[in-house]
């Protein structure tokens, strides 16, 4: 089996930014973390951004933190970002600059759980190791025709991978995986006819490709409000602070706002001014709830709220979550 998808990597392998013929420890690395719970197309611009501004792991490591956040900003689930600059300290200091060329070593730093210790381990390392992400997943759901849902089957999902590994070529084995889940074995709509596992795949010969893998029922979220403050000076500036270092979104730029609470929440000016409501609610989904603000502007040239005045024109280059990009956008979009 592995044979046939390494014939068929060689012939249809995708070009992306971080695929060499020697493969980079640091770029494996860095394209890995930000592939976590993200499209690669969402990721192409950061990741070259990321590269051009910062080379290598020494130049990622000596970077603040604000700056990474910064260059972060959009692309989500920002305690990748914080991980990721924890994690080039540590390998920048404790192991002058190169990562660990085990499993195990790789486990230990921060950020890196066994999905991306075994990515970078088989790419950077050729670590005969099983790389298990979503698209390999369904690849091999439907390959033994799996029917259970996830995430119940990743234990078996793993083991059934993890004897398919060949003791060579295993970096080009788990990008081989990958791109066929990617392109060929895609959620809707399989190219089943040109798949290199057609033939023995249980899904396609009894004809439920399409459904497979199934998953377990989601959980209904919550929904919690706030009052967002859109406070802005008389040179036109507006208030941003940073959030604490801990907790949703840490270390992040936002514009203040009340308590994020479940159930709607009465206004409470933050301070004495005249306020005017945005008209509208801004929205956005969590991982874990779903979040519904009411924007508020009022106009302060003193220090209020333990925050600072940017310029409106340099907004997006601080450190603001997909969230409040939202928030700028909504009012913004009124003026």
């Amino acid at each position: 089996m592995a044979a046939a998808l390494l014939k068929w990597y060689d012939a249809h392998a995708r070009i992306l930014p971080w695929r060499e013929k020697r493969p980079d420890p640091y770029r494996v690395w860095l394209s890995e973390i930000m592939l976590q719970q993200t499209t690669v197309a969402a990721v192409k611009d950061y990741f070259l951004k990321f590269v051009a501004k910062w080379p290598n792991v020494q130049a990622l490591a000596a970077a603040p933190l604000d700056d990474v956040l910064k260059a972060w900003a959009g692309l989500g689930y920002y305690a990748r970002a914080r991980n990721l600059h924890a994690c080039a300290k540590v390998v920048a200091g404790e192991h002058n600059g190169r990562f660990p060329e085990a499993f195990g070593g790789l486990l230990e730093l921060p950020g890196i759980g066994p999905y991306t210790a075994g990515a970078i381990g088989a790419i950077a390392f050729d670590i005969p190791v099983a790389a298990v992400d979503g698209n390999v997943e369904r690849v091999i759901s439907r390959y033994y025709g799996i029917a259970d849902p996830l995430p119940g089957t990743k234990p078996l999902i793993k083991r059934l991978t993890e004897t398919l590994v060949p003791q060579k070529r295993a970096g080009d084995f788990a990008q081989a995986m990958m791109d066929l889940g990617a392109t060929i074995c895609t959620p809707k709509s399989p190219s089943c006819l040109v798949c290199p596992w057609n033939e023995g795949c249980v899904a396609r010969a009894q004809g439920i490709q399409a459904e497979l893998p199934r998953k377990a029922a989601k959980k209904t979220v919550p929904t919690r409000t706030a009052h967002v403050y859109w406070v802005s000076n008389s040179k036109g500036e507006v208030l941003v602070r940073q959030r604490a270092m801990k907790g949703l979104l840490a270390g992040m730029t936002e514009f203040p706002s009340s308590t994020w609470q479940e159930g709607e929440q009465d206004f409470v000016a933050p301070f004495a001014a005249e306020w005017k409501r945005v008209p509208g609610i801004v929205e956005h989904t969590f991982t874990h709830f779903h979040f519904e603000m009411i924007v508020w502007k009022s106009v302060s040239d003193q220090p209020v709220l333990d925050g600072r005045f940017v310029p409106v024109e340099s907004l997006m280059d601080e450190a603001l979550p997909s969230v409040m990009r939202k928030v700028a956008a909504h009012v913004l979009k009124g003026k």
